[in-house]
């Protein structure tokens, strides 16, 4: 069963259409910086009413060239290792924050140098961290725990199902508590969970307090509780004064600072995906047209997830005179879109955009097939569009060998 595709406010449609699509490169993925600065405003207004801090996480939306913008609402990143770290080092400055699964004593003793947290995912990894970095300034360390409360329906996004990988659960954290002599609690300052996936507020409350529950006489200790993302804030609907009450709880109540770091939130119903009508086959049921974007190139969450996007001036299949089923560049099968409805008939070289096209997209393309990877524009009703990179065969071939 398909997840339900988050509807864009008509107020950003308006706005998407003032674009000049027959005027940018095909394929390009076009991020609207006006809209990105109003989800930015939401957030900054959240870190004002509350004083929790909010950090950009890199592994949802890491278009750089927008940094300058998002620097100002913001309080910093977070990265999923060595490279984003270092991407945030040298574009978005601000607090670092940085988790991964795992880390070797090298990536420790790079990341030392310049992060402010670095996360572990377990006892045995942050005992590493402890001798890696012994010596050196060290950043404030921190544990990843897994609180063992799911609210989510897609195990793929999941990581509080059984035997997850991801977090430490309160009973190995008491047995690693002896298993590790040059390790205690004192070497961590705060604990970081993150378990939500295009959730309300109201599954962080019930989340947070599952975590209290369990690790209440922990959180006591600690400088800072870090909820991780997956918080749909930006989305029309959201519960923020719910939010802002969470917050305000674990702040008052054990005077700490609370950490949000999302990704989809900060980027949210701002992109686009321009796309273009190669051909179009007739078979005995259906219509098919062939793009020159693909879905597991460029948007492989409508695969993984899986979810049809939206399309302007788009609609379901059968509900307007012509519908097609629309199909990617590669020689994968699958690699199939969605169906969808028309006004008036594709012809081939007719454009077609992708609607909230910035978040988990350019962070996931891959030239699979030899595909091309689209441009990335931006786009502000002041200064209109601005290619910021096409890619070329160069940039294919030199990701080889």
């Amino acid at each position: 069963m398909q997840n339900p595709t988050p509807e864009i406010p008509e107020s950003r449609i308006a706005q998407f259409k003032k674009i000049p699509f027959k005027e940018v490169p095909n394929p390009a993925f076009i991020i609207h910086t006006d809209l990105l600065k109003a989800n930015g405003q939401i957030l900054k207004g959240i870190r004002e009413k509350t004083g929790a801090k909010i950090l950009l996480a890199q592994k949802g939306f890491s278009c750089f060239s927008t940094y300058p913008i998002l620097r100002e609402f913001l309080d910093g990143t977070s990265s999923s290792g060595v490279n984003e770290a270092l991407l945030a080092k040298e574009h978005f400055g601000k607090e670092i924050h940085v988790y991964s699964p795992a880390f070797t004593s090298k990536d420790l003793v790079q990341l030392a140098s310049f992060c402010d947290t670095i996360i572990f995912n377990s006892m045995q990894q942050l005992a590493m961290g402890v001798t890696a970095t012994k010596g050196q300034k060290c950043p404030e360390f921190g544990l990843r725990i897994n609180p063992q409360f799911s609210t989510g329906n897609h195990d793929l996004y999941d990581p509080c199902t059984a035997d997850s990988r991801l977090g430490t659960i309160r009973s190995t954290l008491d047995k690693n508590l002896n298993d590790y002599p040059n390790t205690s609690l004192n070497s961590i300052s705060g604990l970081h969970f993150h378990t939500l996936c295009e959730e309300d507020s109201d599954a962080l409350e019930k989340t947070a307090l599952a975590f209290e529950a369990n690790f209440k006489d922990i959180i006591k200790n600690c400088k800072w509780l870090n909820f991780g993302g997956g918080h749909h804030i930006t989305r029309p609907g959201y519960d923020i004064n719910r939010l802002c009450e969470i917050i305000k709880y674990f702040q008052n109540k054990y005077a700490l600072t609370i950490y949000l770091e999302p990704g989809e939130a900060v980027a949210l119903h701002t992109g686009i995906l321009n796309a273009k009508v190669l051909d179009i086959l007739k078979t005995e049921n259906t219509q098919s047209a062939i793009l020159n974007i693909s879905a597991t190139c460029h948007m492989p969450d409508v695969l993984e997830m899986p979810y049809r996007p939206n399309i302007l001036d788009g609609y379901p299949a059968n509900e307007k005179a012509h519908t097609y089923k629309l199909g990617g560049l590669s020689c994968l099968a699958g690699d199939i879109i969605g169906d969808y409805s028309f006004e008036k008939p594709l012809k081939i070289n007719d454009t077609i955009q992708f609607l909230d096209m910035s978040h988990y997209t350019m962070v996931k393309t891959s030239t699979f097939n030899g595909v091309p990877l689209p441009a990335i524009c931006l786009f502000d009703e002041s200064n209109g569009m601005k290619v910021i990179r096409s890619f070329t065969y160069e940039d294919y071939r030199n990701r080889l060998s």
